[in-house]
């Protein structure tokens, strides 16, 4: 079995069983064996390490691999540059309505995202995904390659939304209410399971809470039990859905979920933003928090898309002291878990007019624990003997990481990506230097640049509320001549 010993780390992120949290070590070593963490201490030495590779820890901080529980590898990519600006001002500032379903690449774009998607996570620091998306062919294996420990979370609904005009949002329901489209995503996860990698894992995903029915939601969720699964839903992410489903079901979105019987210990909600008490709501109770925290469902917290239309949660802070469960996802380009992680503390002290709301290891354990938690394990999001060799190795002679006085804090602030210089995951190296090594991130890139061109030709067609082009729905920064 192959051991890798990196040797005399000048930090090393730990996980104190005592303490039941994370820690500092200075000067440590990391001994991994084939695709666990075996041991970590001080001069490690013996049969143990005999043969063992040697990786030279000076100048670096090793710490978890970041775990990102909430993401869109194969639809986001592409609305770079074009979705940054825009926002319903009929609906709420709402991007998902009117412009979100003008741009969508095809088929032949779609696997590129995902890789594209996949290297800026590994680069970031991210050694687990969880992807929500609409299965195209050669899915699982653009996620296998990567080399990343991913979740495969094909999603499914009863009703497709839409707007004519703007200010109505409008539901398309199948007949059959979307069971097909479930056994079809049950599949898939179920194969993800037997994959040969051993790092593909499933997840069940009705899409979004107002575009399931009430029996499609049930049934997903009693089959996410039946596999031993988790299951995660979109609920309490925009102000037309909390309208919608009030007039519904007269119950909030989380209350909804929760009178469904869906919300428990296996549940994931993104987002979780528009609750009874936000103050953007104006609802008669004040017990969705209570009831995210009683029911031990976890938020899947990804504020960067929802800053870019004036919109944020309220505030992760105060979800923590309830005893709200909360991990964080990226949801949206780009696909960089620190800077979201940055985002996440930012925003939350900016809702709450206070600097004590959140603090950097609440943000860092969101990121590491909390996700690891929401999946169920215990072997992810922290390194300790017999854990996973999902690690990441952060180069502190970067000059954005000095001052070194709090390494998590100059990366999280400060570095960013920047200075994630290795990443292994199940003992594997994956990115060596700051790059990818298993994906073509190059060509990737174009890839999705040549998919965003044809997808652009069509937005007049798919825009139905003026057959607008692409420039008319997104103007670029400046006019070109």
């Amino acid at each position: 079995m192959k051991r890798v010993l990196i040797r005399s780390a000048d930090w090393v992120v730990a996980w104190d069983e005592a303490a039941r949290g994370h820690t500092y070590l200075r000067n440590a070593d990391v001994l991994l064996e084939g695709d666990r963490i075996a041991e970590i201490g001080s001069a490690l030495d013996g049969e143990a390490v005999s043969g063992a590779e040697i990786v030279d820890g000076r100048n670096f901080m090793v710490m978890p691999g970041l775990v990102d529980i909430h993401s869109h590898l194969c639809h986001e990519p592409i609305n770079k540059g074009y979705t940054d600006e825009t926002g319903s001002s009929k609906l709420y500032s709402s991007n998902l309505y009117e412009y979100m379903p003008t741009m969508r690449g095809d088929d032949e774009v779609a696997p590129w995202q995902t890789r594209l998607a996949c290297a800026e996570l590994l680069m970031s620091g991210v050694t687990t995904i969880v992807d929500m998306a609409v299965p195209y062919p050669g899915w699982t294996e653009a996620l296998a390659e990567s080399g990343l420990r991913a979740y495969v979370a094909p999603m499914f609904r009863s009703a497709r939304w839409f707007t004519r005009n703007g200010h109505v949002v409008e539901y398309d329901w199948s007949d059959d209410q979307g069971f097909a489209a479930m056994e079809d995503a049950l599949s898939l996860v179920d194969a993800a399971e037997k994959h040969p990698s051993g790092r593909l894992s499933g997840m069940v995903v009705p899409a979004q809470v107002d575009t399931c029915t009430p029996e499609l939601l049930r049934a997903s969720y009693a089959e996410a039990a039946k596999r031993g699964m988790r299951w995660q839903t979109h609920a309490a992410q925009s102000l037309p859905e909390f309208h919608e489903i009030t007039r519904r079901h007269g119950f909030t979105p989380i209350q909804w979920l929760g009178e469904l019987g869906v919300l428990g210990e296996s549940s994931l909600v993104g987002h979780t933003i528009f609750v009874d008490d936000h103050p953007d709501t104006l609802w008669h109770t004040t017990t969705d928090v209570r009831l995210m925290a009683e029911t031990g469902a976890t938020v899947a917290h990804c504020p960067t898309v929802f800053m870019r239309r004036g919109m944020a949660l309220c505030d992760v802070g105060r979800y923590l002291r309830a005893g709200v469960k909360v991990a964080i996802g990226t949801d949206t380009f780009p696909h960089n878990m620190i800077e979201e992680m940055r985002h996440v503390g930012y925003v939350a002290r900016l809702m709450a007019k206070s600097p004590h709301t959140l603090s950097t290891r609440d943000v860092f354990n969101a990121a590491t624990l909390g996700g690891a938690a929401s999946l169920g394990r215990d072997d992810i999001g922290r390194l300790a003997p017999g854990g996973k060799a999902d690690l990441v190795m952060v180069d502190m002679t970067h000059p954005l990481m000095h001052p070194t006085r709090d390494p998590i804090r100059s990366l999280v602030y400060a570095a960013a990506d920047r200075a994630v210089h290795t990443v292994y995951v199940n003992g594997e190296k994956v990115v060596e230097d700051g790059r990818a090594l298993r994906l073509d991130i190059d060509r990737a890139a174009r890839e999705v640049t040549a998919g965003q061109v044809r997808a652009e030709r069509l937005v007049p067609e798919r825009d139905l509320v003026a057959g607008r082009s692409a420039n008319e729905m997104s103007p670029l920064t400046f006019p070109t001549s």
